[in-house]
């Protein structure tokens, strides 16, 4: 946002700040947010490239809407799921270490 926009929204009592400041997540909890929504992102690369979301839902066991929430980084979804629905597309420990090894 430019300086000067930001001005008139600060003048007129907005705030300006993170999405971690208006929740008010500890920097904990905002690099676990940050880690799920890599892998929603990383996982929904991957199945794109391999199989429908249906299928990769017959892989491990789940539903197709699952993993629609899963790959548009759904909070319902845990990591678990991230990371088993990942090893079913092919992916490596090693490639989900660098998923979450990329994470700022």
């Amino acid at each position: 946002m430019d300086q000067a926009k930001r001005e008139r929204l600060e003048s007129k009592g907005w705030k300006i700040g993170t999405v971690s400041d208006f929740l008010e997540l500890t920097p904990e909890e905002t690099i676990f947010v940050e880690i799920k929504l890599a892998l929603s992102r990383s996982l929904k690369e991957r199945r794109q490239q391999l199989m429908t979301q249906a299928e990769l839902a017959s892989k491990i066991s789940s539903s197709q809407p699952r993993i629609a929430k899963a790959e548009n980084g759904d909070a319902s979804v845990s990591i678990e799921l991230l990371i088993r629905a990942m090893l079913a597309t092919g992916a490596t420990p090693q490639d989900i270490g660098q998923v979450i090894a990329n994470v700022s």
